[in-house]
């Protein structure tokens, strides 16, 4: 029989709920590795031998299937010089530069280009030293089909050679200086009124409510916000280090808890750690608050908000309130000012054409 209880599952594997039609999915997760999707049924002797097998990280071999399709690395020998060889040294010696999600998504998408063909031949197996501009251009263009999936192709492989050139692999990035494609504003910038609005929908008390003005009033990302806590509040100051920045940049936000956000931790149980919990009191995974702020917002009629469109919505409100480039850097932990600047400079055009609106109005004689 399948369990009933999240409680009930084995250390290391939760349970996140498909928003689309609410059906559990289940994950093994272990800290410094990929998360591995559990498919067989809780409770199950084949569930416990699925979980056995993640935890060992092998892959699991069901009882009715007489093989397992092969990885990359299992089905093709890479020749030395090849992109598929630079690829899985990359996967090999940068496994401690980043975050494992972070590597995991780039090497997914650099085996994809790998398996691409250029003509007869398989684009991994051509010498990297041979790849140009133009291929990486004919590589973007021909494996993915909108903008932004091309800009983040291009900035994949511009990684990937980066950290070749520093390490005396590569001579050359051929994916530096090519324009990036315009894809859009992104995600929405929440507006004032849509925080009303969410606000008269999910009042204070509420864990929508709570998580709302977590996501606002710190303007921490969502994997930040699943594990925020007690643990990170000091003195009235909030300090934690993002795990997208740990392993590059290693920039730790530190910034004073405001005074209208210490008004909602406060009606939180002193016993409760974690801010953000699900009903049984256990923290929420990423992906599992992901898609219950997705509901929330659902539920507000705001189903153009997301959770990342609050921390727009944060530096555009600090911005048009005069907060500098390096004021936005430290309280967002940026490290250039590539993203500052989209916000002050927005926020400048604004009062510069306040200023100066009335010098439309024709001067009277």
């Amino acid at each position: 029989m399948p369990q009933k209880s999240n409680n009930k599952l084995p250390k290391g594997v939760s349970v996140d709920r498909d928003f689309r039609n609410g059906k559990p999915r289940y994950y093994f997760r272990s800290t410094g590795r990929p998360k591995v999707r559990l498919r067989e049924i809780p409770g199950t002797t084949a569930f416990e031998e699925e979980v056995a097998c993640a935890r060992l990280g092998v892959a699991y071999l069901p009882k009715d299937r007489t093989h397992v399709a092969p990885t990359l690395e299992e089905a093709r020998q890479a020749k030395a010089g090849s992109l598929l060889w630079l690829v899985r040294e990359y996967k090999r010696r940068a496994k401690n530069l980043l975050a494992p999600d972070q590597l995991a998504r780039r090497a997914r998408l650099l085996e994809e280009i790998c398996e691409s063909m250029h003509g007869s031949v398989k684009r991994g197996d051509l010498p990297f030293a041979a790849m140009e501009k133009r291929h990486v251009i004919e590589i973007r263009d021909e494996i993915k089909s909108t903008p932004g999936a091309q800009n983040n192709l291009i900035k994949t492989l511009s990684a990937m050679f980066g950290w070749a050139m520093e390490v005396g692999i590569a001579e050359k990035n051929p994916a530096l200086r090519i324009k990036k494609l315009y894809s859009g504003d992104g995600f929405h910038t929440w507006t004032v009124e849509e925080v009303r609005q969410f606000e008269t929908r999910h009042p204070s008390g509420t864990k929508a409510n709570l998580f709302m003005h977590l996501a606002l009033f710190t303007g921490l990302r969502l994997q930040e916000l699943a594990i925020l806590g007690r643990q990170h509040v000091q003195n009235g100051q909030l300090v934690i280090r993002p795990g997208k920045t740990r392993k590059s940049s290693g920039a730790i936000i530190d910034i004073p808890v405001l005074t209208i956000l210490q008004d909602h931790l406060d009606q939180l149980p002193a016993t409760q750690m974690t801010f953000m919990c699900t009903e049984g009191g256990k923290p929420f995974s990423t992906n599992g608050l992901g898609n219950k702020m997705r509901d929330w917002c659902d539920q507000a009629g705001l189903a153009h908000c997301s959770t990342h469109g609050l921390r727009k919505a944060g530096a555009t409100i600090a911005a048009e309130n005069g907060a500098t480039d390096d004021e936005l850097m430290a309280i967002y932990g940026w490290t250039t000012k590539k993203q500052t600047t989209l916000y002050t400079k927005q926020a400048d055009r604004k009062k510069l054409a306040a200023a100066a609106i009335h010098k439309l109005i024709p001067a009277q004689k």
